[in-house]
């Protein structure tokens, strides 16, 4: 209340509107970000269209990719790019001229849940282990990813998270049983994003601004005087 009195707004005084939707439209793979390697799957899902120009059902069953689930804390999963790619979407175009260079690349992805998992990873990268040939591995700080993190409702132990997984996946399936997005890059909303504000496109200069973060060592307490 103190900060709307500062801004000078009165509320009573506003001009009534419609509700507006602050997080957007989710999609089925916006869903799936809640189970362990639900981030992969939809950044396959994602990069299996875009490369081939074709729906990832041809090659996956429901577009379901079930390489990459479970609950094993550290796992591999290879998927192979097929020997026939597409044309590159105009939104891409300054990322790379065609596809070529990726016809029948093995992708090797890695997911991990846990952050004692994590470390694990790490160190296996750093020996030169069988981590560090992923093109792209996925953490989750929290047991089986976010449906087992600290703001779900108790008990979180294993049967429990299973089935919160059960029931996210469903809700994925459900999604395009009603004819709803199932991937990232078909939701309506992120594609307005795109279209009217990030205008150079993903990995342009704008997205990279305002997506894109970098962490820096600050030591185990901060200084209240700096």
């Amino acid at each position: 209340a103190q900060m709307i009195r500062e801004a000078g707004m009165h509320l009573p005084d506003l001009p009534r509107s419609e509700f507006d939707a602050p997080f957007g439209d989710a999609s089925g793979s916006g869903i799936i970000f809640g189970v362990t390697g639900g981030v992969m799957e939809s950044a396959l899902r994602t990069v299996i269209e875009v490369v081939t120009g074709e729906k990832v059902e041809t090659l996956f069953e429901h577009a379901d990719i079930i390489p990459v689930r479970g609950f094993e804390e550290c796992r591999l999963a290879e998927i192979r790019i097929p020997d026939r790619v597409g044309p590159v979407p105009p939104l891409l175009g300054h990322i790379a001229g065609d596809w070529k260079w990726l016809t029948g690349v093995t992708l090797r992805v890695g997911v991990a849940h846990g952050t004692a998992n994590a470390r694990k990873v790490m160190e296996d990268i750093k020996a030169g282990g069988i981590f560090s040939t992923c093109h792209f591995i996925e953490f989750m700080a929290c047991p089986g990813g976010c449906l087992g993190g600290g703001g779900q409702p108790s008990p979180a132990n294993a049967r429990v998270r299973a089935a919160r997984a059960r029931a996210i996946y469903a809700e994925d399936t459900a999604y395009g049983e009603a004819g709803k997005a199932r991937k990232s890059h078909e939701n309506p909303a992120v594609l307005r994003v795109y279209e009217e504000f990030l205008t150079d496109g993903p990995c342009g200069h704008r997205s990279h601004t305002l997506l894109h973060t970098h962490y820096t060592w600050r030591g185990t307490f901060l200084d209240p005087d700096a």
